[in-house]
């Protein structure tokens, strides 16, 4: 922790979703220890203080500075106390990393209200009140930057049956642009990743075959993980994209540039093999 080349030195970390309740790193996980390895302080901000105790351990046997911050990122109150204790603990408020999301099942005609409404206040109202009382902090301090989570589904249609996440995450672009625009005369930056198919936390129940489906389905072929999405977030935060603003970055190995037939096998000729075999889709 001792280089002068720290990417985010003597700034202040939110990061909502901080802990992790698996074996394997979540992304509000992997974000907070790499702003800690980058020199950031950390407040952890999770709804299970247990999961975010690992988060904090990990950080602190590095040599890094994370307290935690137990509340409810759809709960106005919650989300102003969280910021009253980042400043109050840290003097300041440079970055706020909005990590927080779930998904529930259902399409337009199934999907249960009661879950519509829990995953849109979860994964969208939530990065409006944390940004409500995160934005006047880091105008006072001079500026910051805010970076939200979205996903390809938010972008491009995927086949599972999840509507309401597919909306919300959508909508986290929408709002990630209209408020690099409101926020940006005041020196806040505001961007958005979009993850693609990881291997983390919350998909560690996947099988294998479905883990393998998804793996086939992006350019490189490879499997994502949590830390892939945290490299892309300490950039984001860092003074390194200063005249970054308004942005979707899809964190995915090129799944939204390849074309579905991309990913079928081939002979060598490049010829496409007989269009009846199976490719273990979905019907």
């Amino acid at each position: 922790m001792s280089s002068s080349r720290l990417r985010l030195k003597n700034k202040t970390a939110i990061v909502t979703g901080g802990g992790t309740k698996s074996a394997l790193a979540g992304t509000g996980q992997a974000i907070a220890i790499l702003y800690a390895r980058e020199g950031a302080r950390v407040l952890l901000m999770d709804i299970d203080e247990a999961n975010a105790l690992k988060t904090q351990e990990t950080i602190r046997k590095e040599g890094g500075e994370a307290s935690v911050f137990v509340g409810d990122v759809t709960r106005h109150e919650d989300c102003r106390a969280m910021v009253n204790a980042a400043v109050s603990r840290y003097g300041c408020l440079n970055i706020l990393f909005n990590n927080v999301g779930i998904s529930r099942p259902g399409t337009a005609v199934d999907v249960k209200e009661e879950d519509w409404d829990t995953v849109l206040d979860v994964n969208l109202k939530s990065i409006m009140l944390t940004s409500r009382h995160a934005i006047p902090m880091m105008i006072e301090g001079g500026g910051g930057a805010i970076v939200n989570v979205s996903s390809i589904d938010g972008l491009r249609a995927g086949w599972s049956r999840n509507i309401s996440y597919a909306a919300a995450k959508a909508g986290v672009i929408g709002m990630t642009r209209n408020m690099a625009i409101q926020h940006g005369r005041d020196n806040i930056r505001v961007n958005c990743i979009a993850p693609g198919h990881l291997n983390a936390s919350l998909t560690s129940g996947l099988s294998e075959s479905h883990r393998e489906m998804r793996r086939r389905a992006n350019a490189l072929g490879t499997e994502g993980t949590a830390w892939d999405v945290a490299w892309a977030a300490v950039f984001l935060a860092s003074d390194e994209s200063r005249w970054i603003t308004g942005v979707v970055l899809p964190v995915d190995a090129g799944t939204l540039a390849a074309h579905p037939l991309s990913i079928m096998p081939r002979d060598d000729t490049g010829i496409l093999p007989d269009p009846d075999i199976d490719l273990h889709f979905p019907p």
